[in-house]
């Protein structure tokens, strides 16, 4: 067996073993938090959560020809996490939730809290989908390339899926959140490591003074494309990007489960405005890869820009090759766990009437639910085809139609207070009716970027529910 296969498998040893050694002593419910987590964990955890395998792959892609278009829109995300932190983190903290979605629960009552938190169920596992089989082919790819059984085949990519899906199963089955934030602590720690040592290893092949003409010619936004059809123009990363983040961090599951495992609610603020610059510094890196590869290959067009990191991996020395391939491994199976915990922490928090007929215990009820929700993510995965044109972008578009709607009913309850259920229902129903009519409409030939999806679903919830509640 090559190094760098057994780069790989020790890795994937390493990681389950560590992650539920430090999730020890857990009681209870393994999908909720217990309040016990440190900031600076918790932080590395969300910029984890929100970086998958096609973060990794893609955004070096994208970067080739000096754009540094995600470093801009990672702008967006402070100013966004920034209000997350003092204005929508303290509505959950202070109430002692378990879900997100019980605070709407509380103003507008269960039947709205079910079904937004429905909407979040669907919405995870159609993007978690999209997100994993487009993963799985740099994966496999790479995997075979690395002295690991031939996986590029159809039979292939399904024995390796169903691989990685049982190694993650295991420990947040085992070790629940608490092992999914130290999982993805570790994995965060490791694409930097390996991103930084790539940006290390180009500038030693390339000339001298090839790293300031880059950063020279960088350009943080995009421009040149008709209004609202691009996602990296200033205006979009900067307003389309904050309201986008207020939905994904802060109404999400996904992330509202994390800062409510933190200690105290400073703390939580601190994790999510740190945050924001731990996931510039990736975008950065990631992008300056893609910049120096492109100086590199003296600026050939590539056919395929996905694939333009995965082939300089290849050029690596076996060990890092390993390192870098169990790198991509991990923001698959960060992905992964981080999508079943908080699906099922969002069952366990918004539909235990339903679930009180099985008379199990809370932890054996959350572990068989995290595995109902392992075999649908597989399952819906298999229905997707290599013909998305752009998966991120087409992952990023599924969940922006489930941000809109569920900010808008986030924001009516917050903004106003004699709102009733019925303007909460019209909110998120205008909202979905709005987003569903945008996904016909193009400007010149382009459709609307995703960043703008948010802001027009969430406006629209909003001014049904105020209309309803003023004339209803």
């Amino acid at each position: 067996m090559s190094i760098t296969a057994l780069v790989i498998l020790a890795y994937l040893v390493f990681l389950p073993t560590v992650s539920l050694a430090l999730s020890r002593g857990q009681r209870g419910d393994p999908s909720q938090a217990h309040h016990d987590l440190p900031a600076w964990a918790i932080g590395l955890s969300i910029v984890a959560t929100e970086t998958s395998t096609l973060t990794v792959v893609s955004i070096p892609g994208v970067a080739y020809g000096n754009s540094f278009v995600f470093v801009g829109l990672a702008l967006g995300y402070l100013l966004g996490r920034i209000i997350v932190a003092f204005r929508f983190l303290p509505l959950f903290r202070d109430r002692n939730m378990a879900s997100a979605y019980q605070y709407l629960g509380q103003r507008f009552g269960h039947g709205v809290q079910r079904v937004v938190s429905a909407s979040f169920l669907v919405t995870r596992l159609l993007a978690e989908s999209v997100r994993l089989f487009a993963g799985m082919l740099p994966v496999a790819a790479l995997c075979a390339a690395s002295g690991l059984p031939d996986l590029n085949s159809p039979i292939g990519h399904i024995a390796l899926l169903a691989a990685i899906m049982a190694l993650t199963l295991s420990y947040t089955m085992l070790g629940g959140l608490k092992a999914v934030i130290w999982s993805d602590s570790i994995q965060l720690v490791l694409y930097l490591v390996g991103a930084f040592t790539c940006i290390a290893i180009l500038l030693h092949r390339l000339e001298p003074g090839t790293l300031s003409h880059t950063l020279q010619n960088a350009h943080l936004f995009s421009s040149g494309k008709p209004p609202f059809t691009s996602p990296f123009t200033i205006t979009a990363a900067i307003i389309g990007g904050t309201v986008m983040t207020l939905a994904s961090h802060g109404t999400d599951q996904l992330m509202i489960q994390r800062c409510l495992a933190a200690r105290t609610l400073r703390g939580a603020q601190a994790a999510m405005i740190g945050s924001a610059f731990l996931v510039g510094l990736l975008f950065a890196a990631l992008s300056l890869v893609g910049a120096l590869l492109y100086a590199q290959h003296h600026g050939a067009p590539l056919a395929t820009p996905d694939q333009l990191f995965p082939d300089f991996i290849l050029t690596l020395p076996p060990a890092l090759r390993g390192l870098l391939v169990a790198g991509i491994l991990a923001a698959t199976m960060g992905s992964l766990s981080s999508a079943m915990n908080a699906m099922t922490g969002a069952v366990m928090g918004d539909f235990k009437p339903f679930l009180r007929r099985f008379e199990l215990s809370d932890r054996a009820l959350s572990q068989r639910i995290t595995a109902f929700w392992a075999v649908a993510l597989i399952l819906a995965t298999l229905f997707f085809s290599s013909g998305i044109h752009s998966a991120v972008l087409f992952a990023f578009s599924i969940t922006s139609y489930c941000y809109g709607a569920v900010l808008g009913v986030f924001l009516l309850a917050m903004l106003r207070s004699r709102a009733k259920p019925r303007c909460a229902y019209a909110a998120f129903a205008a909202a979905l009716a709005t987003l569903g009519i945008l996904a016909d409409v193009s400007i010149q030939g382009h459709a609307i970027a995703f960043s703008w999806l948010t802001p027009a679903g969430a406006l629209a919830g909003l001014a049904a529910g105020m209309a309803v509640e003023r004339f209803g």
